[in-house]
């Protein structure tokens, strides 16, 4: 059986990501720019640190990193508090792996209070020992050091350690790095073919647990 799971949070145990898909291009508006074509693809794969380093370099926005990540954070942050639900399914697994004695915690790009706060809410936050984000790591999910730092932290067996995540970016980061990895689809994830292909176990919803389960006793 695994010894360990790290969870990614957007698009993995929470069906958000369609608030990341705008938040740089109505940020930048708010303040006074027209964002450039596909900026959303370009902030995928950043932390939000990233994200705001790129606006200062490429936008000429007269704000520190700080600001901006002040602002975008304001803009969000209600969604999190309020809005935002667990992916159908994910609380009945969570469960499931609780009971097996599977450490569990989070790597994630979104922001510490934001990920309580949802997680609270939807009553599953005690499952988690520990929440990584890119920005207390101080690397995006390009850079494996997060994967590395929960690692760590759970004192489990890499090789039994399994990283679930939704987006083809962070599936190559963990899987480079030695990580046994889940692909959770997405419909936010354009590439599902090179998620399906990356992923050593992939689940098209959360429904599919009996078959995660028996997947997760071979280690």
């Amino acid at each position: 059986m695994i010894q360990g799971a790290i969870f990614d949070l957007d698009g993995t145990l929470l069906d958000s990501m369609y608030i990341w898909d705008g938040i740089g291009e109505a940020y930048l508006r708010s303040i006074g720019f027209e964002p450039k074509e596909n900026l959303c693809e370009t902030f995928r794969s950043m932390s939000l640190y990233q994200a705001a380093c790129y606006c200062r370099s490429e936008y000429g926005v007269p704000l520190s990193v700080q600001e901006i990540m002040d602002g975008v954070n304001k803009m969000v942050e209600r969604y999190y508090s309020d809005e935002v639900q667990l992916k159908f399914g994910i609380k009945e697994l969570l469960k499931e792996l609780y009971h097996r004695g599977v450490k569990m915690c989070i790597a994630t790009a979104t922001e510490r209070n934001q990920v309580e706060a949802a997680l609270k809410r939807c009553g599953v936050l005690h499952y988690f020992t520990e929440i990584f984000t890119c920005t207390s790591v101080g690397y995006g999910k390009d850079n494996p050091s997060i994967y590395r730092e929960a690692l760590k932290h759970l004192g489990t067996e890499k090789t039994k350690t399994v990283v679930f995540e939704d987006a083809e970016y962070a599936l190559i980061t963990a899987k480079a790095d030695g990580f046994v990895t889940v692909g959770v689809y997405d419909e936010h994830e354009k590439n599902q073919d090179s998620v399906k292909n990356l992923a050593d176990f992939y689940m098209s919803n959360y429904c599919e647990i009996n078959d995660f389960l028996e997947y997760a006793k071979s280690f």
